[in-house]
């Protein structure tokens, strides 16, 4: 992880004529507004977000505040608001007495998953999208394949996380995305557990493939289809794996 500056949590100012509510008029006639910017406790919520939608924080990783607090360069209090940012998002638990963990699902928390992924996914993909936005869709599928023609198994499941945050992208809309990095990285919580078997991530590589050629022959209907009915055998997968 590479370390967050904590001078970063102070907001720049931009000049404006007019006053914005809640803002104030300088005497001059222009008002100071402040920009919002990501706090450093956001930043670290980010980048532990990222690790555990990469893989890299399997469930059941004890978080240690202090080895966090010295790798990244901040406090531990600023580590603190980052574990309840996530808890908030039922990526992480505090157990008392024991420390902060990262997350296991269980099978409601799979259903609730699934049912916004068809919500945003679906959607995304129906309304369909620009070239460079579906050749970032491509993208994905061309790591998948080479992840798996390595028999890299966490390449490829990186590659299937980077292949629904781009279906999710083709809408260009900066809240979907928000809202897809907290569904991917509880997506990998639950696909540990199936990824055991070397295979599962290999059998959605063809629906990657069918969803793309879709895409990019411009009939987002049959991508929407057929993205459905994968995210309908895969739910089904994952709750046989869970319950199993």
């Amino acid at each position: 992880m590479s370390p967050a500056n904590p001078n970063a949590e102070k907001s720049p100012v931009l000049e404006s004529g007019a006053v914005p509510q809640g803002g104030s008029a300088s005497p001059g006639g222009t008002s100071r507004l402040r920009v919002a910017v990501p706090s450093v406790a956001t930043r670290v919520a980010t980048e532990l977000r990222l690790q555990i939608a990469e893989g890299a924080l399997p469930p059941g990783t004890k978080l240690k505040e202090e080895a966090l607090s010295d790798e990244l360069g901040v406090s531990r209090n600023t580590v603190r608001e980052a574990f309840a940012e996530l808890a908030s998002e039922r990526l992480v638990v505090r157990q008392p007495n024991r420390g902060v963990f990262v997350a296991s699902l269980g099978v409601t928390d799979i259903h609730d998953v699934y049912t916004v992924r068809r919500a945003i996914e679906v959607s995304a993909v129906r309304g369909g999208g620009s070239p460079e936005r579906i050749a970032a869709v491509r993208a994905a599928v061309e790591e998948g394949k080479h992840a798996a023609a390595a028999g890299d198994s966490e390449g490829l499941g990186s590659a299937n996380q980077h292949f629904h945050g781009a279906l999710v992208a083709l809408a260009s809309s900066e809240r979907l995305d928000t809202i897809m990095s907290q569904v991917l990285a509880e997506m990998r919580l639950f696909f540990h557990k199936a990824a055991v078997d070397g295979g599962f991530y290999q059998d959605y590589l063809a629906d990657n493939e069918q969803i793309c050629q879709a895409l990019e022959a411009g009939d987002t209907e049959l991508a929407a289809e057929r993205l459905l009915s994968y995210l309908d055998r895969s739910e089904e997968h994952q709750t046989a794996v869970h319950t199993s």
